[in-house]
């Protein structure tokens, strides 16, 4: 098997502040992590080469050179190659413009690793939350595609899926090549052993620029070929504490939300 697991480095949202002034994104000092559910694509992608450890796991990343640590971390976890995507021409890129890059590196990559069975990304970054890339890329390449996957089982002749729905799960067979976007599933990614990590940081990661995709439009890419435009960010009003209702018996604490609401006029 042949798998590409898409990756993006992305601020640690845990310890993010909003500047006041601004109302933007404070990113001064703030770390970069992989982000989480790439990393639940990097894993089901590993256990896929447990299985069969003749399978081939390859890494692309799109942003800045700093993205190649992430390109490494899922290096040390059971990736065979790692390529990144960087290019000041790709700056400013929304979610069309990156999945159209991608999938432009994707056309190139295969050309070097051989054509990809599976791609699998996370359902979506944690800095955007628009979980609309990853469908994209299957868009731009014509590829069949899952969301939401938990985990997954390679067969001969397909890919069983194992899709998180409303209330419980639903297993989906989706013939090769496929796209899979992966959520949280009961699991983490695996920790690297010491000596994975060291031979991960000896590995060649491989940069893309816009010249090694010569057919690329580039009226697509970049913040001009951008349709989507941020007007505003903004950080929501802090609401008020509400009011605890708590009498005796629960007809008459209905009793005092009507008359509360009577005297607000909202009733």
């Amino acid at each position: 098997m042949n798998i590409l697991v898409c990756v993006k480095q992305v601020p640690d949202t845990t310890i993010i502040k909003i500047d006041p002034v601004t109302n933007t994104l404070v990113r001064d000092g703030v770390p970069s992590i992989l982000n989480p559910f790439d990393s639940y694509a990097m894993e089901a992608a590993a256990r896929i080469k447990d299985k069969d450890p003749d399978t081939k796991i390859v890494i692309v990343s799109m942003g800045p050179s700093q993205a190649e640590a992430v390109v490494r971390e899922c290096l040390a976890v059971g990736g065979d190659t790692g390529y990144l995507v960087s290019d000041r021409a790709f700056g400013g890129s929304d979610t069309l413009a990156t999945s159209y890059i991608i999938a432009c590196a994707i056309k190139k990559i295969e050309e070097i690793e051989g054509k990809f069975d599976m791609i699998f990304c996370g359902k979506q970054a944690i800095d955007g939350d628009t979980a609309q890339v990853g469908c994209e890329i299957a868009e731009h390449l014509d590829l069949p595609q899952v969301t939401y996957g938990l985990t997954c089982e390679a067969e001969a002749d397909r890919l069983k899926v194992y899709k998180e729905i409303d209330g419980g799960q639903q297993v989906v067979g989706v013939k090769y090549p496929c796209l899979i976007t992966f959520t949280k599933p009961a699991f983490d990614m695996r920790y690297p052993s010491v000596k994975s990590k060291l031979a991960a940081r000896k590995k060649e990661i491989t940069t893309l620029t816009v010249d090694a995709f010569p057919d690329i439009d580039r009226a697509c890419i970049g913040l001009k070929g951008s349709p989507t435009r941020v007007k505003k960010t903004f950080v929501p009003p802090v609401k008020q504490g509400g009011v605890v209702i708590k009498e005796e018996t629960d007809a008459e604490s209905a009793v005092k939300l009507v008359s509360l609401l009577d005297e607000a006029n909202i009733i």
